[in-house]
């Protein structure tokens, strides 16, 4: 397997930046750091990225996810392993990711449920957070970027 170029945002130094600027700001502190990680581990399986598939799994276990939970993110409705307020970051992740998937881009249900497990800075972050992984997705697998390729 090999990339069809260079990943975008390492070619244009000031994308790489503001890319990373935009992540480190989502990091908010009523947001838990362990639920941007499985954010970015269930979005980036919807959207195929392996680059961060790989990374964001590898950084979830480094920060202490478990491997029961990191292998049930894909199926986290059918598994007992996560509370509700990491069902609803997760609901509300795949919902954002899936946003022209139905009429109602972001539905009121999931939408107040975050909101009764999170504050509006949190959510916030959240969103920036699911907004971040989704562009990163985005151009790694259009460039067809490799798996285990970029470092943690």
């Amino acid at each position: 397997m090999q990339a069809r170029m260079t990943q975008p945002a390492m070619l244009i130094p000031d994308a790489y930046k503001a890319m990373m600027a935009l992540s480190k700001a989502a990091q908010v502190d009523s947001l838990p750091e362990h639920i941007h990680e499985l954010v970015h581990l269930r979005v980036s399986q919807i959207n195929g990225c392996g680059v961060c598939v790989d990374m964001h799994g590898r950084m979830a276990k480094k920060a202490g996810e478990t491997d029961q939970r990191l292998f049930s993110v894909a199926a986290w409705r059918d598994t007992p392993f996560f509370t509700d307020a990491e069902r609803a970051a997760l609901d509300l992740a795949e919902v954002v990711t899936r946003i022209a998937d139905k009429g109602d881009a972001v539905p009121d249900a999931v939408w107040d449920e975050a909101a009764r497990h999170y504050d509006e800075k949190a959510l916030a972050g959240l969103l920036l957070t699911i907004s971040a992984i989704n562009v990163w997705n985005r151009l790694n697998a259009a460039t067809r970027q490799v798996a285990g390729t970029l470092g943690v």
